[in-house]
């Protein structure tokens, strides 16, 4: 049972720091969002949020060196899985913005929050000790 446990709470961490740099990300989005009126190359969109993760997950090794996962295996396992639960919590949080008649940025849709999350936690798998 303890096993178990451990690994939630390691899962968890993984998951709320991604949660953590995505929001602040939204943030900042959402921020710049009149000037993004225009639409855009869903390819370059997605490299675009593919680099921000990729950055976002080196800022995060500077604050958070270590891994939550220490077993390799759940390490692999969370660079599929906490992508899949960022990518969702965001995509609820766009619907509440857009229920509440706010502006939906990019990453407040599934395919570029979990682009953005997967390019972070490929950075955190390669980096973080």
């Amino acid at each position: 049972m303890e096993f178990i446990v451990e690994i939630i709470f390691q899962f968890l961490g993984e998951i709320l720091l991604q949660l953590l740099f995505e929001s602040l990300s939204e943030l900042g989005f959402h921020g710049l969002a009149d000037t993004f009126k225009k639409s855009r190359n869903p390819f370059l969109s997605t490299i675009g949020f593919a680099l921000w993760g990729a950055v976002a997950g080196c800022i995060s090794l500077l604050i958070m060196p270590k891994s939550f996962i220490s077993n390799l295996g759940l390490r692999e396992a969370n660079v599929i899985i906490t992508p899949l639960v960022v990518g969702g919590a965001m995509m609820l949080i766009g619907r509440l913005r857009e229920r509440k008649g706010q502006t939906r940025v990019g990453i407040d849709r599934f395919g570029y929050a979990f682009v953005f999350a997967f390019s972070m936690a490929l950075v955190r798998f390669n980096w973080a000790h």
